[in-house]
């Protein structure tokens, strides 16, 4: 079993909302084969509460649009992991520390990446299924300057 054509549209309509607002390292795991419940984790991350709920706004409101509302939303107080249950799709904004600890695509690594056409020149188009959100910012940001990033 792979994902319905109507949980990529959902998990696309997404990507380019949180691409919008900036999110990094944008993926959607197809884990229709391993979960009853849903076919598509959709992950983005942010480096500050601030900017996880921006992104989370703007996937709600884009999502609106398509008359498309979360049966379920939780972490929207804290910011750090807020989480919107759209059935055939799960949204997950992290804080990027938060990505890093709770490591979802390691957890869910087996399962194949949803293509979301993000347009090439969006950085978050090239994460590629593995990375993590520091590991590509600091990568990134090292290479684009030849500065050691703050964690080196």
């Amino acid at each position: 079993m792979t994902a319905t054509e109507s949980s990529i549209a959902i998990a696309r309509t997404a990507a380019r909302a949180a691409s919008d607002k900036l999110a990094q390292d944008i993926v959607a795991l197809d884990v229709s084969d391993r979960l009853a419940i849903t076919d598509i984790f959709f992950i983005a991350s942010a480096p500050s509460e601030r900017q996880v709920n921006a992104i989370v706004d703007g996937i709600e409101e884009e999502l609106i649009k398509a008359n498309l509302r979360p049966v379920r939303r939780e972490g929207r107080s804290e910011g750090r992991w807020v989480l919107l249950d759209y059935v055939e799709v799960v949204v997950h904004v992290q804080h990027e520390e938060d990505r890093v600890f709770y490591a979802l695509e390691r957890l869910w690594k087996d399962c194949p990446v949803v293509d979301l056409q993000l347009d090439g020149s969006d950085p978050s188009a090239k994460a590629s299924h593995g990375s993590s959100a520091v590991s590509g910012s600091a990568a990134s940001g090292s290479a684009a300057s030849g500065q050691p990033s703050a964690g080196e």
